[in-house]
């Protein structure tokens, strides 16, 4: 019959001896939360493989993993989490959508709301979001769980990155068709030799070849261009840069009661978006993405 054998453990708070008997159990605490129990079986003598095991765990608790838990990644410096923030930050609506809010709103009389709202609300929830996120290590839906109140706003937010991502990435696949067709040597939008420009199209490169007729349609006449000594006007010209986009890249129809055909091209192109945004999962690989994207918004910028 195996005897009990008593142990001493020092209590680093009191000072004092806590005296412990049998099977003896010790919650250590891990990322705050999480309590692992550790069940310590019956001791013989002090030099025991447990007994040492204490010892040990008495100095560095710290060292102790949960079993099963999934180590958590950190990013490997602070340059690697500068530019995910900034990557995170600047986006298709700086570059694009923001510069056109500009202007359609006063110019530089646009600026002065903006940074307005930006250094009372932008900023502060910006940094908001970066300490819940460090300190409570979750992700965006539940974050906003700390507050009965906050509970839908981390739906709502993802829900609102849901639609924005549907609309970003059609964009995208447009870039994308417009990458591939300008990977020849003479660009298509550069001419009105092509067979979805019309007669109306002019090249503005070509000054010396413009023509200028008077067109009748439906018994009325309609003035195509008048050439004066002074000046030249012009009407109902189009330019093969906008030819192209809405007769090549878009095909817009007469309404939307003529839906049209799939555009296997931006199909194609707009699955190549979809499989290279999935394709970004985890910190690492993240990470070399916004390192890419980053630094080409700054060279866009330049």
């Amino acid at each position: 019959m195996a005897n009990n054998t008593d142990f001493n453990i020092e209590d680093d708070n009191h000072g004092s001896a806590l005296r412990h008997s049998g099977v003896e159990t010790i919650h250590t605490q891990v990322r705050k939360k999480h309590v692992e129990t550790i069940e310590m079986p019956k001791l013989s003598n002090s030099d025991s493989p447990s007994s040492q095991f204490l010892t040990k765990l008495k100095k560095e608790p710290q060292q102790v993993q949960m079993t099963g838990l999934p180590e958590r990644g950190s990013w490997s410096s602070k340059l690697d989490f500068i530019l995910s923030v900034v990557g995170l930050a600047i986006g298709l609506g700086n570059v694009w959508r923001f510069p056109y809010l500009c202007y359609k709103n006063g110019g530089g009389a646009f600026l002065i709301p903006y940074f307005m709202t930006l250094i009372l609300a932008g900023i502060p929830m910006f940094f908001m979001e970066l300490a819940l996120g460090q300190m409570l290590t979750i992700g965006g839906l539940g974050v906003f769980k700390i507050a009965p109140i906050f509970k839908g706003i981390g739906y709502a937010a993802a829900v609102m990155s849901c639609w924005m991502n549907v609309y970003y990435i059609v964009i995208l696949a447009w870039a994308v068709f417009y990458f591939f067709m300008s990977m020849r040597a003479d660009v298509p939008w550069r001419s009105c030799n092509n067979f979805w420009n019309t007669v109306n199209c002019v090249n503005p490169y070509e000054r010396n070849d413009l023509h200028c007729w008077n067109k009748s349609i439906n018994g009325t006449l309609k003035k195509i261009c008048s050439l004066t000594v002074a000046n030249v006007s012009a009407s109902d010209l189009t330019d093969p840069v906008k030819e192209f986009w809405e007769r090549r890249v878009l095909q817009i129809s007469d309404g939307i009661e003529h839906i049209g055909k799939i555009r296997w091209e931006l199909a194609g192109t707009l699955l190549l978006v979809w499989i290279c945004v999935t394709s970004v999962f985890g910190r690492e690989s993240n990470g070399r993405a916004r390192l890419f994207t980053s630094l080409l918004y700054f060279h866009m910028f330049c």
